[in-house]
């Protein structure tokens, strides 16, 4: 097995922990792959790292739904949306830089990271506060923009939804967790479908990663499972701070 193989199902393994409490996974996945394979083209390095983000995604969405209770009638359309709008954002990134999107993301990350600091109890408890049609229409509107989003960028992707499910729609950490996986199991799909069906997918660095990505995934979804809302939460900070740190870079140091 080559060095390059090495690395990244290392990289794939942690991703696919870290992706399975919390999402953000693509912080560490794809830039490994980005530094570890400079030669090829970026959309298939992208594409490339969809196929263990969705073996891991599968694997995190299963474990969370054998123990969360999940409302299946939102799932099922926010995945529907999410799908068509991340194979959109794919096929955008073949053509157009996301380098100008990401000074904005960058600012909402920040103010992202200091309410949650700041708000204890944000996703320690369901606090439902809307009526169900108009969770359903926001659903659909967030799954449409960060379907977009995941295929035309992706890290920080599993985070958003997260935080959307959290503050908009009220649910706790877990709850939030669990629909976050099913939502991004389809937009990774979505990439796939395009990526894979204009041959932007390295298929021989791909399947080692993602069997890696399953390990971690299997871990990282049963210790979220048995740690609860408070640990979920700490993750996510560090998460969200990797997020900032990452982008924070891209934008003042890397250009």
């Amino acid at each position: 097995m080559s060095s390059e193989i090495i690395l990244l199902c290392i990289a794939a393994f942690a991703a696919g922990f870290i992706d399975a409490i919390v999402g953000g996974g693509g912080l560490v996945q794809t830039p490994a792959v980005l530094v570890t394979l400079p030669h090829y083209p970026v959309a298939t390095l992208l594409g490339t790292t969809k196929i263990p983000s969705f073996t891991g995604t599968f694997i995190a969405s299963w474990q969370y739904a054998t123990k969360v209770k999940l409302q299946w009638k939102l799932v099922l359309i926010m995945c529907s949306i999410a799908l068509m709008a991340a194979m959109t954002g794919s096929y955008t990134v073949t053509i157009i830089s996301n380098h100008y999107m990401k000074p904005i993301i960058f600012c909402v990350l920040i103010v992202l990271a200091v309410y949650t600091f700041t708000k204890k109890n944000f996703g320690t408890a369901e606090s439902k506060h809307i009526h169900p049609k108009h969770e359903l229409l926001y659903g659909a509107f967030f799954a449409l923009a960060l379907g977009f989003y995941d295929g035309f960028i992706g890290p920080g992707a599993g985070s958003f939804l997260v935080l959307f499910f959290i503050g908009a729609l009220g649910f706790d950490f877990l709850k939030a967790s669990a629909h976050a996986k099913f939502v991004n199991l389809a937009t990774n799909l979505g990439s796939i479908i395009y990526f894979g069906g204009s041959g932007h997918i390295l298929y021989q660095y791909a399947i080692p990663m993602a069997v890696c990505n399953v390990g971690g995934s299997f871990i990282g979804s049963r210790l979220a499972i048995a740690r609860g809302n408070s640990f979920i939460r700490v993750f996510f900070l560090l998460v969200i701070a990797g997020t900032i740190i990452r982008f924070g870079y891209d934008i003042f140091v890397k250009h």
